[in-house]
């Protein structure tokens, strides 16, 4: 069956759309199989190849070579079955050529729509693999339209998302605009692929340092981690495996024009490059700079790091509405709680006039008690004896005496358990940013907090498939 117009427009797609021959040709030969099933009986068994040489759809049909017919769909006798080849025998199969089907204009505008969908899938495949393994790559594309707030992004072979929430605030690109953004995902929908894009990632802001830094590039100078809260702060830590090399130095370039560069492209985003050092205590100071830190308390099992700052210093280290605790805590991966040293003083004060409300336990002692943990009564009374004969190098009587004092009291209610105390001025958990090498804030009206913990989903999706060093 010759059919040249749809053969000429095949070839066309295959040339503009860049698909594969043998993918054109077999999409031709299961079009025109669905066809001849459903005109001849879909029980029947069919077979379609593309004979190349004389450009036509051959469609054979196989029956059963049988002594008598019972399905003319299915069967044929051994005496028909000897007319087409002679060497045939019942019980075999034969492949019978159909040769002049007479396919009305519905069927070949069925095997046209068939070839189109399945050309149209086949280029579905082929963006996906083009684009699929370019994820976690700077790229750029020109900004065509809007849709629901998304900006949809031109990227010459197909078209790319950038959604609301991955704009960084403050933005507003028109029709014509250069968008360059990071490759976040790409993933396959009913609709074929979708490229997703981000300009709030840390990982955005990792690759434009990469573009700039010739050192990052060569691997002289790692990112170990970066952290954002876009359009207002970031903070990246670095580290040089060539000591001659200052790594805070190189980034931000001769008079600033590597980090500026960066900075221009995030809208004006705040960055603070830190040293990154493998002693935590160190690497705590560093991100939480500009502000003088007095002491670090680490709690390895729970990650968390007591802060204590001077009044004074107490601001910068909070940073304005708390952004510069919360970039340290992702940057550190560590919860941060900061208090001032005048506010810490207070609470030991206050925990141990809490444990002298025990006749038995002197200022001295409840000193030692609070320096080791004991914050009050109720972590006295959740003690063991041998914890309390530990801490304190005394007997066990003395500790069972100390205990049970503790505990009548406080079924008599003639004590407090609780410490009458403000709560303390920062608390930052530990967010996920991006730390180590690559393997592969949403709405107005919203909180800060609200748009932390958006911030936080949309990280621990991203980096669900990081390997972290």
């Amino acid at each position: 069956m010759v059919f040249s117009e749809i053969g000429k427009v095949i070839e066309t797609l295959g040339k503009d759309r860049g698909i594969e021959r043998d993918i054109v040709i077999k999409a031709i030969e299961q079009a025109f199989l669905v066809t001849a099933r459903k005109k001849f009986g879909i029980q029947g068994e069919y077979e379609t190849r593309y004979n190349d040489a004389e450009d036509e759809i051959e469609i054979f049909q196989y029956k059963n070579v049988v002594a008598e017919v019972r399905d003319s769909i299915l069967e044929i006798t051994l005496n028909d079955a000897k007319e087409l080849d002679e060497e045939v025998e019942v019980g075999d199969q034969l492949g019978i050529r159909i040769e002049n089907p007479n396919f009305t204009r519905v069927d070949v505008q069925t095997a046209r729509q068939i070839i189109f969908q399945k050309v149209r899938d086949a280029e579905r495949e082929i963006l996906f693999a083009d684009f699929k393994h370019r994820e976690t790559e700077l790229i750029t594309g020109i900004a065509r339209r809007y849709e629901r707030g998304n900006i949809i992004v031109d990227l010459g072979k197909a078209d790319a998302i950038l959604p609301r929430r991955e704009i960084i605030p403050g933005e507003n690109f028109k029709t014509g605009d250069r968008i360059q953004a990071y490759l976040s995902e790409v993933v396959m929908t009913n609709r074929g692929p979708e490229i997703r894009l981000s300009r709030t990632s840390p990982l955005f802001l990792v690759k434009l340092f990469e573009v700039e830094v010739p050192e990052i590039q060569d691997g002289t100078i790692e990112i170990k981690a970066a952290a954002r809260e876009p359009g207002h702060r970031a903070k990246i830590a670095v580290v040089s495996v060539d000591k001659d090399i200052d790594p805070v130095g190189a980034c931000v370039g001769m008079k600033g024009s590597r980090v500026q560069n960066v900075v221009n492209e995030l809208q004006g985003e705040k960055i603070d490059i830190v040293k990154y050092s493998e002693d935590l205590e160190t690497f705590a100071r560093a991100a939480l700079a500009p502000a003088e830190i007095t002491n670090i308390m680490i709690d390895d099992d729970d990650k968390n790091l007591a802060v204590v700052v001077e009044e004074d210093q107490l601001s910068l280290a909070i940073g304005r509405r708390g952004q510069n605790v919360r970039l340290a805590a992702m940057l550190t991966g560590y919860k941060v709680n900061i208090i001032s040293k005048t506010k810490l003083q207070e609470k030991i004060q206050k925990a141990v006039e809490n444990l002298m409300q025990i006749p038995v336990i002197a200022e001295s002692r409840a000193q030692v008690m609070v320096q080791s943990g004991v914050e009050g009564v109720g972590d006295l009374a959740a003690m063991e004896v041998e914890q309390l004969v530990s801490l304190l190098n005394i007997e066990a009587a003395e500790a069972e005496e100390m205990l049970k004092t503790t505990h009548d009291l406080i079924e008599k209610g003639e004590i407090s358990l609780q410490i009458d105390e403000e709560e303390e001025l920062v608390s930052a958990s530990a967010i996920p940013a991006y730390h180590g090498k690559i393997e592969k804030s949403e709405g107005e009206g919203e909180t800060d907090e609200e748009k932390f913990s958006d911030a936080e989903r949309r990280l621990r999706e991203e980096l669900a498939a990081f390997k972290l060093k």
